[in-house]
């Protein structure tokens, strides 16, 4: 079993009920399960301020996918929720999951970049993550919480309750 850190984001048809579903999807992901997960954030676009708000979580899985066998169940998740891929980036999107971090692996193959390679300038990714792993261990970067010292994170606003252990 892999410890894998899973980013979801949502700005389209009610974000926070997004990304609460596609934590549901992850816990229901064959050979795996859902450790835990941070509070869902409200948090602006990053990449293109033309667009609505983002609703951004980071949950914590355990599994025995191999790395590209959980990228697709994640790309399947995705269009499940109704996400259409047309080659926009950092545009409007219904769910986005983004394997984040998977052990210590470093992965760059097409498609599937390992730790994902702008983890470590995002506050609505560090933000969250720093709530359920402060001291993880980014490969090639360093700790979450050193990583997010040297973002501003004042536009991450937690919503609803704390971050939960999964059951």
């Amino acid at each position: 079993m892999q410890n894998v850190y899973i980013g979801l984001g949502s700005n389209l048809h009610d974000p926070h009920a997004q990304v609460e579903s596609g934590l549901r999807a992850l816990a229901a992901l064959p050979g795996s399960r859902l450790v835990q997960h941070s509070r869902v954030y409200d948090t602006v676009p990053w990449g293109r301020a033309d667009q609505p708000a983002f609703a951004n979580a980071v949950a914590q899985i355990e599994t025995a996918l191999a790395p590209r066998e959980l990228l697709d169940a994640l790309l399947a998740i995705e269009r499940a929720a109704g996400r259409e891929r047309d080659g926009t980036r950092w545009g409007p999107r219904m769910l986005d999951l983004d394997i984040l971090v998977y052990g210590d692996r470093r992965i760059d193959e097409p498609g599937l970049r390992v730790p994902h390679p702008h983890l470590h300038e995002r506050a609505f990714v560090l933000v969250p993550l720093c709530e359920i792993a402060p001291d993880l261990e980014i490969p090639g970067h360093g700790r979450a919480v050193d990583l997010l010292a040297g973002v501003d994170a004042a536009s991450c606003v937690a919503r609803g309750a704390d971050a939960r252990v999964a059951k």
